[in-house]
């Protein structure tokens, strides 16, 4: 996901310094001027893209530019691996409208480390409450991937009551709220983020139009939020839920059993005629996207985003 571009100026020391050290006494003055000149222009390049992304919400009422503090007014574990945090101003201050879909940046200065770190997070409850929730899933070390710094901080050391600075949320990847077509929201893993403050905001905002919500995980015990999703299919009628699992435990109440598939969707969507969001791991976003690729759905009415680099569907 995308830098925005008053964290540039963070980022780039950490690169640079991270660069010396790699290089050590090859580090000359040349080099390390030539990197600082190569990753000024890069900057300038995505500052000049971005910055109008950005420049609506930290205009509006409630709004700002920078990094904003933020109290963590409750943590709510949501499953074996995601867990749910509501932020509040720390100043009381009001909170801007924001874009479903849209997410924050997070700027992590963790003890023992010895660089700020900046991560983004989706918003996952729609937007006009009087607090940004995000829920982020812990990533642990698996083989050679190290465990994610910044979930684990926040996971094992952020408590209630302790302060994150926070961005203005941004993205180009949100909800279409003006469109009246069926709404198809596919997910994967702790991609269902985005997609739950789609939902939270359409059935608020567009109670009409029917909603497809098809999530899919390995089983209960990673599947977080829930039910928060059975609820609100349970109170909208508008609003159709399924779940995929790909290793159900003995217990597990599900809709398919392996993974998300075209002839599954053609089953419980009625048509090919809607609006189709998505996120998720790589594999499975390949998979959502050859799928209506097949289904002959139109380029316009398929959304998605990565959660990490961006790679080619």
């Amino acid at each position: 996901m995308n830098i925005k571009p008053e964290h540039y100026p963070i980022v780039g020391e950490n690169l640079l310094q991270a660069i010396k050290d790699t290089l050590g006494d090859a580090a000359t003055d040349d080099i390390m001027t030539a990197w600082e000149k190569a990753y000024g222009v890069i900057a300038d390049v995505f500052i000049d893209v971005e910055q109008e992304m950005y420049h609506e919400v930290s205009s509006q009422t409630g709004g700002w530019t920078g990094f904003r503090n933020f109290t963590v007014e409750k943590k709510v574990k949501e499953s074996d691996v995601i867990t749910s945090f509501y932020l509040k101003p720390e100043d009381q201050g009001l909170l801007p409208e924001f874009k479903p879909g849209n997410y924050i940046t997070v700027k992590a200065d963790i003890p023992g480390e010895p660089y700020t770190h900046l991560r983004q997070y989706s918003m996952s409850d729609a937007p006009g409450k009087d607090y940004f929730r995000i829920s982020v899933k812990r990533e642990d070390s698996i083989d050679d991937n190290p465990e994610g710094v910044v979930s684990n901080y926040l996971h094992n050391q952020v408590e209630e009551g302790d302060v994150l600075p926070i961005s203005a949320p941004g993205g180009d990847f949100y909800l279409d709220t003006t469109s009246e077509k069926p709404l198809v929201l596919l997910s994967g893993g702790v991609g269902q983020t985005p997609m739950l403050s789609m939902l939270n905001t359409v059935v608020r905002k567009q109670p009409n139009r029917p909603v497809y919500y098809i999530h899919a995980a390995q089983n209960s015990a990673v599947h977080g939020l829930r039910k928060e999703v059975q609820n609100i299919s349970n109170e909208h009628l508008q609003v159709q839920s399924f779940t995929c699992y790909s290793e159900p435990l003995a217990d597990d109440q599900y809709d398919l059993e392996g993974y998300v598939n075209l002839n599954w969707m053609k089953e419980i969507i009625p048509s090919n005629d809607c609006d189709f969001y998505f996120c998720g791991p790589e594999g499975f976003m390949k998979v959502v996207k050859q799928s209506l690729s097949d289904w002959n759905v139109p380029d316009e009415q398929i959304n998605y985003e990565f959660f990490g680099p961006n790679v080619e569907l």
